[in-house]
């Protein structure tokens, strides 16, 4: 059965339109690759025609072998798990292909997060804290692996102990960007990385407009966290609306051109939201008891803040004389015996599960199923709390998925 699925997800010249309304003659692929040609619709067009009569299921075999081999799952049009909210959409994807495990999509709110990959820090940051709350709060993040914001609402689901959902403009099993590669790692623990494209498919650039279809598809809402004009990001949320899907903004500095396109989206009806309650809550009634307004423990704790770099810091009193005015020897900032420099590198604050964590690593790199067997804490947490400390620097990874004390 699922090598015909994957026969007809890879015909060109059908759109998934198209093979929606095949479809509803035909039960199954394998029923419209063995049937007559009597039994097509009628109103064909021959570009349609010639598609069908493609009846070689090699590159399928190879196809299913590669998934076979490397443990990606395959999710059908026809399954009882493909998402009903993506069913629904113009355009449905009728093969999605996946590494980690899927969601129960209709428990909780789907939340789309877009953005530029070019994003100021302003909204790198506020992505990161929404995302967190969203999941805090009870929803789940829908996003692609773009880096800015993309990558920002990622780490933020993982903040919020969430499972996010990483939909990929190329195959699961590639890395794009190569910088994301441990990121996706983490992803396939906790959540899920999916692709309608197959294994191997390179990042090419007119895979990710399609690709936002499926984003804004399986979300109830599209939160637009930072867009200039002629964004992609706006082909989400243009997507999002054709679909019937909320659109939620953060609002961005009018002065600066990254926020100009999502800016015009408050302009012209968006919901302007500063939280990640101030979106789920639109899902109350929705998803009764699921959605709860809380923080999650990094940023009740405020660790989420990155350490402020030194430029951003008034000069210490001692510092702020001229030289011509002392005599004095600065002893050197970061003595080789110190871990740490007292005014470049600040000792970071931990939480005591990040100091768990630390006391189970060493330099010597181990992997991250055996932190998780020892620590006695969740998987998902552990995997939060390793991306926070490798955000502080304290820890580091390395090929492999292993980890250790980052040498300083």
């Amino acid at each position: 059965m699922l090598l015909y699925w994957i026969w007809f997800a890879s015909l060109s010249g059908l759109s998934g339109y198209q093979k929606a309304r095949l479809l509803e003659r035909f039960s199954t692929p394998e029923e419209l690759y063995h049937g007559g040609w009597e039994q097509l619709p009628r109103g064909l067009d021959p570009q349609e025609q010639e598609a069908l009569e493609k009846k070689d299921l090699t590159q399928a075999r190879q196809i299913l072998g590669v998934c076979q081999e490397k443990g990606i799952g395959i999710l059908c049009y026809g399954d009882r798990a493909y998402p009903e909210k993506l069913k629904n959409i113009p355009h449905p994807p009728m093969v999605l292909y996946y590494r980690g495990k899927l969601p129960r999509w209709e428990e909780r709110p789907l939340i789309g997060v877009v953005g530029t990959r070019k994003a100021s820090s302003y909204g790198l940051q506020a992505t990161r804290r929404i995302s967190a709350q969203i999941c805090a709060c009870g929803g789940l993040v829908v996003t692609g692996g773009a880096a800015g914001i993309d990558t920002a609402a990622i780490h933020g689901a993982l903040d919020g102990e969430g499972e996010p959902i990483v939909v990929l403009g190329c195959g699961v099993d590639v890395a794009y960007p190569a910088s994301n590669r441990e990121l996706f790692r983490l992803v396939a623990q906790t959540g899920c990385l999916m692709s309608e494209y197959p294994p191997g498919t390179p990042a090419y650039r007119w895979n990710f407009p399609e690709r936002n279809r499926i984003i804004s598809g399986l979300s109830d809402g599209t939160l637009v966290a930072e867009a200039p004009e002629h964004s992609g990001a706006l082909i989400t949320a243009a997507n999002a609306i054709e679909q019937g899907r909320d659109v939620f903004v953060i609002p961005g500095n009018i002065d600066v051109a990254s926020s100009a396109g999502s800016n015009a989206l408050l302009r012209d009806g968006a919901l302007a939201v500063f939280s990640g309650y101030d979106v789920v809550r639109e899902y109350e009634c929705r998803y009764p008891g699921k959605i709860q307004k809380r923080e999650p423990p990094a940023l009740a704790k405020g660790l989420e803040k990155p350490e402020e770099k030194v430029a951003q810091k008034p000069l210490p009193p001692e510092f702020s004389r001229s030289v011509e005015n002392t005599g004095e020897k600065k002893g050197i900032d970061n003595p080789a015996k110190s871990p740490y420099s007292g005014v470049n590198k600040p000792t970071p604050q931990l939480s005591d599960p990040e100091k768990t964590i630390v006391a189970l690593l060493s330099s010597q790199p181990v992997g991250i199923d055996q932190v998780i067997a020892a620590s006695d804490l969740p998987s998902a947490r552990v995997l939060s709390l390793l991306t926070m400390l490798q955000i502080k620097g304290v820890v580091q990874s390395h090929p492999g998925g292993l980890v250790s004390l980052k040498n300083c």
